[in-house]
């Protein structure tokens, strides 16, 4: 089996699918890897290494594309450059395929494999291949190293000797990995840290990591697989309004809320931004799915009424070594599942397979992709 690992095409993004670790790995599994050059410099790998590795450096992109039985990438390629996949390949990537219906039918002409790990199935056995909580934990961290950044205080509690320094007060809103991690962090860095979800089952979670649970009078909004789902018109204003008291308290809120395939739920008004106190920060985790405050601005940085509003991207990108690291792993993991024998296999009656393969022998499997082809979407 030929695997294609491409340089990736966005400007902001300095990581790579594999690296030259993974790369030793794979040899010994009959995997003739091919690289784009200079596709790890962004993370500290040069061609040199992966030539050192086993693997062969090309800086002909169509060709990997034609020769590869399977092409890996991290963020999904554009339409035009997938039409260069061989017929009956496979691409495995982020491939946000509702985002992405051109890309789609590109790989359905193709009759090539698409094969997406933002669909992963909430189970088990594919928690090591999780990318999305594997890149949500650097995002989480690295949120609060941003907010340390930002903030007029020092998060710890300092005895000085011209006096006590009272420590910063984080609030985080959503406690999945990023959260957590949020809150792991916030608190190792000395602040008092507080957490909320809309799923009161998180509450341990949130403790473990010395983090204060709140809890507000709100109906649960528990979805399919443990993520939270989108809440009604209501439940979102009831929660504000809870909330919004509880916020002027504090220094710094993180939020992290996000729902799968749909815009982020906007938490923070303008009113509960404008009743913080002068020099409070807000790093809005959910920047790219349009925000959870509504002054968020998605690759900027907002000052409202002394408020400073961070809207970070692709955060796991600004820690490209240790990402790759994760994310080669993660490839990893799941090719000692579909390659045997040096072949690739995909078995359709497999769950993780099946949950993860948008477009498999010319057809769309995925069923919201499906819908959405069907409304004449486009990209």
């Amino acid at each position: 089996m030929k695997l294609g690992i491409l340089k990736e095409m966005l400007p902001d993004e300095t990581r790579v699918a594999v690296t030259p670790e993974m790369t030793k790995k794979f040899v010994p599994m009959g995997i003739e890897i091919v690289v784009e050059a200079g596709a790890g410099l962004g993370a500290a790998h040069d061609d040199a290494a992966y030539r050192e590795a086993g693997a062969t450096v090309s800086d002909n992109r169509e060709q990997i594309w034609a020769e590869s039985d399977l092409v890996c990438c991290i963020n999904p390629p554009a339409a035009e450059d997938a039409a260069h996949i061989r017929e009956g390949a496979a691409l495995l990537c982020h491939l946000q395929p509702v985002s992405n219906l051109d890309l789609i039918r590109t790989l359905v002409d193709r009759k090539a494999t698409g094969l997406s790990f933002d669909q992963v199935p909430r189970i088990t056995r594919a928690q090591k291949i999780d990318s999305l909580s594997a890149m949500g934990s650097i995002a989480g961290y690295k949120a609060v190293v941003l907010a340390a950044d930002a903030t007029d205080k020092y998060f710890p509690m300092l005895m000085t000797a011209a006096g006590t320094v009272t420590p910063a007060k984080v609030f985080v809103i959503g406690a999945g990995v990023a959260g957590l991690m949020a809150v792991a962090t916030a608190k190792r860095l000395g602040a008092v840290v507080e957490g909320y979800d809309v799923r009161p089952d998180v509450k341990e979670q949130v403790e473990s990591l010395g983090g204060k649970f709140i809890e507000f009078e709100i109906e649960s909004a528990v979805g399919e697989g443990g993520y939270a789902k989108e809440q009604t018109a209501d439940q979102l204003k009831k929660q504000q309004d809870a909330m919004r008291d509880h916020i002027a308290g504090v220094d710094i809120v993180i939020t992290t809320a996000m729902v799968p395939g749909r815009p982020a739920p906007k938490i923070i008004t303008q009113e509960m931004v404008e009743g913080m106190r002068l020099g409070a920060v807000i790093v809005d985790l959910a920047a790219q799915t349009g925000g959870n405050c509504v002054l968020t601005k998605p690759g900027e940085t907002v000052v409202h009424n002394g408020v400073k509003i961070l809207g970070p991207l692709n955060l796991a990108a600004t820690m490209p070594f240790h990402a790759s690291g994760l994310f080669g792993r993660i490839v990893g993991n799941l090719l000692v599942d579909i390659v045997e024998e040096g072949e690739l296999k995909l078995d359709m009656e497999d769950e993780v397979v099946d949950g993860m393969a948008i477009t498999h022998a010319g057809e769309v499997r995925h069923a919201q992709t499906k819908e959405a082809l069907s409304e004449g979407g486009a990209t």
